[in-house]
């Protein structure tokens, strides 16, 4: 077979209203080693057992058939916290080798909480990592392990220290600011990033924690944190093009000037508006769990069991068929502010960022 003919009209992850999925986001564990408040309780919760769990070949199965069958050429590893996974380099190796429609290697990124990042942050990237987003929602210590229920905050200030040495560029930092707790920071930790080089992405606080204690009328909502940070920075909007389906909406910053003119543009600022300002329609995202289950979407309330069906003993065309069928009933979007909407079963450590 020539290599060209191996592309020749390759089956695509499309859905009913033509949006096609080329970034696979992949969980590769439901633990974490923080109790981040809106994520799950201080005692943590009753994690996968092992024997459900995706192993490395697995899970690194079905990377290839996305990559090589189905179209991706994004990936990101997440959690749960995915560093405490084991063999996680051989599985960003494994990925890293693989090559895309357009001769390349897929771009590999991670989210973490950055625990043990500082030991780890240059073997993923010598194994091929590319990308890392640390979550981080304060600098002070005291809110910090209010948060999290843990005082590990220079363990996490090392580990962006560590990502940046290593070359794990840009390094960006995901923050959710909770009403009441650091919602006075927005202002704080922007500046402190652009003084470090990061990137910052605040984020909506989301419905997927297992309480159900979700309140949309608490939420810090995009409009107040540009509201924030417009006390004290000058924000100049990236045009729309420049957005196509990152989740991100980012902004130029520049300084303030004590005469309420403009200093230099400093750095970029992003929010992601999942609930207020829905990007469901350029959503080109497929997802994997730990325990080997499909989901089109966040919000899904319904899975496609690829575990299931490889230890039956499917074939790869199984699987890509699978696969497509349930990118194919993707809705339209996540339904928030329907009437109807429910909570997915699921919480964000169990289906992954």
């Amino acid at each position: 077979m020539r290599a060209t003919d191996r592309w020749a009209d390759p089956p695509r992850l499309v859905d009913r209203f033509g949006r096609v999925a080329t970034d696979l986001r992949v969980s590769l564990t439901d633990r974490c080693n923080l109790r981040c408040t809106y994520c799950m309780p201080p005692e943590g919760l009753d994690w996968l057992p092992d024997e459900r769990v995706l192993t490395d070949d697995e899970l690194i199965r079905l990377i290839r058939i996305a990559v090589e069958r189905l179209g991706v050429h994004d990936i990101r590893f997440t959690g749960g916290e995915p560093l405490l996974r084991r063999g996680l380099e051989r599985i960003i190796g494994e990925a890293a080798a693989l090559r895309t429609a357009t001769g390349d290697p897929p771009s590999l990124a991670l989210t973490t909480n950055g625990l043990g990042l500082n030991r780890r942050a240059r073997s993923l990237r010598d194994a091929g990592l590319r990308r890392v987003n640390v979550s981080l929602d304060t600098l002070d210590r005291a809110r910090f392990a209010r948060i999290t229920h843990r005082d590990r905050l220079d363990d996490v200030l090392t580990g962006l220290e560590a990502a940046r040495s290593a070359g794990l560029a840009p390094v960006k930092v995901n923050a959710v600011l909770v009403r009441g707790i650091n919602d006075d920071e927005a202002a704080a930790l922007l500046r402190w990033a652009l003084d470090e080089g990061f990137e910052l992405r605040f984020i909506e606080q989301m419905p997927l924690d297992p309480q159900g204690a979700w309140d949309r009328d608490q939420m810090v909502t995009a409009a107040e944190i540009l509201d924030r940070l417009s006390a004290a920075f000058h924000l100049i909007p990236e045009a729309a093009a420049q957005r196509g389906s990152a989740p991100a909406q980012r902004w130029l910053v520049a300084d303030r000037l004590p005469d309420d003119g403009q200093g230099d543009i400093r750095g970029t600022v992003g929010v992601v508006a999942s609930v207020t300002q829905p990007f469901c329609g350029a959503c080109d995202r497929t997802r994997l769990t730990a325990d080997g289950q499909l989901r089109n979407c966040l919000f899904a309330r319904t899975e496609t069991d690829l575990r299931g069906l490889m230890r039956s003993g499917a074939d790869d065309d199984a699987i890509v068929a699978a696969w497509r069928g349930d990118m194919w009933a993707k809705a339209a979007g996540h339904g928030i502010d329907a009437p109807g909407f429910l909570q997915p079963q699921r919480p964000m450590s169990a289906i992954g960022g």
